[in-house]
């Protein structure tokens, strides 16, 4: 089962309604089987319908394991693109949905498939 850091949580939450309209969207790095860190891609780009996170300007890490996305909309469901996305990079995909709480965060395998996650205190 993934696992994950409670803060970390809070911290997308608040990156999320600090971004808010626009996405946000970045890198989860895994330390001994819990996302506990974000990675921001430096060439990132935010807007209203979509973000675009290049994967190849990341540091090699292999603990980068998976991708974290808003929605500006009641709606965690992953676009066409977005399952695009989880297909080329990662084991795991967040997206996390307007009003960017710990309900609104689901997670998504690489081909899209709802995966439970437990929050590490």
């Amino acid at each position: 089962m993934l696992k994950i850091d409670k803060e970390l949580i809070e911290f997308l939450c608040t990156a999320a309604k600090n971004m808010h309209p626009d996405e946000f969207a970045s890198f989860l790095r895994e330390k001994k089987g819990v996302i506990t860190e974000v990675i921001l891609s430096p060439l990132s780009f935010f807007g209203k319908t979509g973000s675009i996170i290049d994967w190849h300007s990341l540091p090699l890490d292999r603990d980068i394991k998976g991708t974290v996305h808003s929605h500006p909309v009641p709606n965690s469901s992953p676009s066409e693109a977005d399952l695009y996305f989880f297909s080329k990079f990662g084991r795991y995909h967040g997206i996390l949905a307007f009003p960017y709480t710990q309900e609104t965060l689901v997670f998504y395998s690489n081909t899209g498939r709802v995966l439970e996650y437990e929050i590490i205190y």
